[in-house]
């Protein structure tokens, strides 16, 4: 993506776009990270061709928890696996039985997900590859070495490692120390607007970007949800925003962490972002699920237009069949039409009966958990809004828009659908000195600058809540059937 920034002016264009295909060997599951790497290459040829020279500077976010390992010469050591992988089934106890679920929470503030770094790693010990490692780099820490050589851990990427405390933005030491990982790995920490080095003299051939000045690299929010909330377009404080994609994350931008123990059990986290904020929010499986049940059906040969699929959607009765969206269940790839099934079974609702009805069902389920998020958000923080920003690539479902404001009882303001990438130019258009100020004045500019759409709530709000419960009561059948022996909590 390039962006040109000044006085009233934010434009972005997409110049070039790759695909990002996990690749699985044996029973692992890894990222194909020297792909992604060489159509970031193609990406930076592109986005010279198409600005007619280099760049005034480049920023790099990616998606969080994932690493690479380097040995001593800086080589990496295998392909980065995968967070979906399934490798940290038992770490999850392991850590628990090292260190309570509350004692970690209130030294990290960081939301039970089973693929969080800190579990990946404890899966890890005992590894020739972890033996061999003496760098561990988060993703886009890592393509960052790659252009630049220098190695650094930017802060709102390292904050979702359950590794961070959000109270003094550094290492929580004593919970690495407990679980035995070595912080040493990491490279030191980066502030979002920090410098992260210049493309390196091969870098700058390859893509053709040589020029009479060096091309720097800028430290952004380099965990995309942290540089999509930077561009929310917001005024003032009393707003909530969800960063939607492959993941909804909704929630609150808080000056300080909530690490209350019913923050815990609500499964809230205190991710750190631009500006010494805090994104006080809640991971959603999000528009995973609609994928997953894409890819389904066109491995089945049954291929679907989403416009139509979504129009069709619209259509069917609404709230006739709703699942727990943040249920961990469906975290894995595969069968998601019929997961979905199972799970309106098992709950005694009717199953859907088509595809349009297997959409409905998920839009209808992710504006719930939309709503269950934002109004536990402000009942733990205290904090109440008078709106909500859906941002990401959500922002051009006009449905889930439009179920979310009913969910929710709020306005919701749709867009833009590429806040991460604007959040990501914004940060460094500032230090470079195209544009000043704090969070407020670069909101102000996408105010300015980017089309919005608004949806006012309607309908009767009881049938939400009277779905709502059918979701609670799904879950206390579920604590009955296994004695209530969840380890962990569920959002």
């Amino acid at each position: 993506m390039v962006g040109r920034v000044g006085a009233g002016t934010l434009d972005l264009t997409e110049v070039h776009r790759f695909p990002n295909t996990p690749v699985r060997v044996g029973s692992t599951l890894h990222w194909d990270i020297l792909a992604l790497y060489r159509g970031v290459l193609e990406g930076l040829h592109a986005a010279g061709r198409f600005a007619g020279g280099p760049p005034a500077g480049v920023g790099i976010d990616s998606w969080a928890v994932d690493y690479g390992l380097l040995d001593a010469d800086g080589a990496l050591i295998g392909n980065p696996v995968h967070y979906r992988d399934g490798r940290t089934g038992s770490a999850t106890a392991k850590v628990a039985r090292a260190l309570s679920p509350t004692a970690l929470y209130a030294a990290t503030g960081l939301q039970y997900l089973p693929f969080n770094t800190v579990y990946q790693l404890v899966a890890a010990q005992g590894t020739p590859a972890l033996a061999a490692a003496r760098r561990l780099l988060m993703i886009p820490d890592l393509v960052s070495y790659w252009l630049t050589g220098e190695a650094g851990t930017e802060l709102t990427n390292a904050s979702t490692t359950q590794l961070v405390d959000p109270r003094s933005r550094d290492w929580a030491r004593p919970v690495a120390d407990t679980l035995g990982i070595d912080l040493s790995l990491f490279a030191p920490l980066r502030r979002p607007g920090d410098p992260a080095g210049q493309l390196l003299p091969e870098v700058l051939a390859e893509t053709g970007l040589a020029g009479p000045a060096p091309v720097p690299v800028t430290a952004v929010g380099s965990h995309d949800t942290a540089s999509a909330v930077v561009g929310v377009p917001a005024h003032g404080d009393r707003f909530a925003y969800i960063a939607t994609g492959t993941w909804s994350l909704a929630g609150l931008e808080l000056d300080a962490p909530v690490l209350t123990e019913d923050s815990r059990r609500a499964n809230f986290t205190n991710e750190l972002g631009v500006d010494g904020t805090v994104r006080y929010l809640r991971n959603i499986m999000g528009l995973w699920l609609l994928q997953e049940c894409l890819r389904t059906w066109d491995s089945q040969g049954r291929t679907y237009e989403l416009d139509e699929l979504l129009r069709r959607a619209a259509e069917s009765a609404p709230l006739r069949s709703v699942v727990d969206a943040g249920d961990p269940e469906f975290i894995a790839p595969g069968r998601m039409p019929e997961r979905i099934s199972e799970a309106c079974r098992r709950t005694g609702q009717p199953v859907p009966r088509d595809a349009a009805e297997t959409t409905r069902c998920v839009l209808d389920s992710l504006a719930l958990a939309h709503r269950r998020a934002i109004m536990d958000a402000q009942r733990l923080s205290g904090r109440t809004v008078d709106a909500v920003h859906i941002v990401g690539g959500g922002a051009h479902n006009e449905l889930l828009c439009r179920l979310t404001a009913d969910a929710c009882g709020l306005p919701v303001v749709a867009g833009p659908a590429e806040a991460a990438a604007l959040g990501n130019v914004l940060v460094q258009a500032r230090t470079a000195g195209a544009v000043a100020g704090g969070l407020a004045d670069l909101r102000q500019l996408l105010c300015e600058t980017q089309d919005l759409r608004r949806h006012a709530p309607m309908g009767d709000r009881t049938a939400w809540e009277r779905a709502e419960a059918r979701i609670a009561d799904g879950r206390d059948a579920h604590r009955q059937r296994t004695g209530g022996k969840d380890e962990q909590p569920r959002g």
